[in-house]
């Protein structure tokens, strides 16, 4: 693909694949893919092993377009987080595709946990990079830089904090690959200008009580991706 770097506009057709996976955290998928989708000339895929509906964390169900053999070439791929990403870690298929498919992208992307997998795929080594704030400290394990930030760029890899992060990913990456006007048209085409009713979106931010209440609630999956990474070499 060639850009115009006068007007930073695509002169072909963009390709984004998002991995798909049981458990995947719907949001984590679908406020970028409304994103993406807003473009003209923007193709969206979904891909995993097979074309079967799979069930979201949330009970959403998704329908891969696409498999690893049939994907094309693709300019950014983005891998999404949720429970879901944990059995992702010591998924060799899965990580080689990843791999794979890394190779082809002008972007390689995550949102929330989905940078766990980026890591365990060994593309994270060096880098900075975010994840939700429950697990960006885990990314010390793949010789990553855990970065705290609701979108964090080093070089080709763009990761996305948590969950609603994604929105402003997308909208960022728009505008790196088709200018502000592209990314702005479609912010206001999805009214996005958050103002939420309360102050407990960060740990910072959240009362102590709610802050220990949500780490309770997750304390069950951060403890399989502890255990995971404890059966992995460091930098793996």
């Amino acid at each position: 693909m060639q850009y115009d770097h006068v007007n930073h506009q695509r002169s072909a057709p963009t390709h984004i694949g998002f991995l798909v996976f049981p458990g995947i955290q719907q949001l984590d998928l679908g406020g970028p893919y409304e994103v993406f989708a807003a473009v003209p000339g923007v193709t969206v895929s979904l891909t995993w092993k097979d074309t079967a509906p799979l069930r979201s964390s949330s009970g959403f169900w998704i329908t891969p377009t696409v498999t690893f053999e049939t994907c094309p070439a693709l300019d950014l791929i983005c891998i999404p987080g949720g429970g879901g990403v944990n059995p992702l870690l010591t998924d060799d298929v899965v990580l080689q595709f990843v791999r794979n498919a890394a190779r082809s992208c002008r972007l390689v992307t995550s949102v929330c946990t989905g940078s766990l997998v980026l890591g365990a795929a060994g593309l994270l080594a060096g880098k900075r990079a975010t994840s939700h704030w429950n697990a960006v400290d885990l990314l010390d394990h793949f010789d990553a830089i855990p970065t705290t930030g609701r979108i964090v760029r080093d070089g080709a890899i763009v990761t996305a904090g948590g969950v609603t992060s994604g929105i402003d990913f997308g909208l960022e990456i728009i505008a790196d690959l088709f200018g502000r006007d592209a990314a702005e048209i479609v912010q206001l085409g999805l009214e996005y200008d958050p103002a939420p009713p309360f102050a407990s979106g960060t740990p910072q931010s959240a009362r102590p009580e709610i802050l220990a209440a949500s780490r309770d609630r997750l304390s069950k999956s951060r403890a399989e991706r502890e255990a995971i990474l404890a059966t992995l070499p460091q930098g793996q």
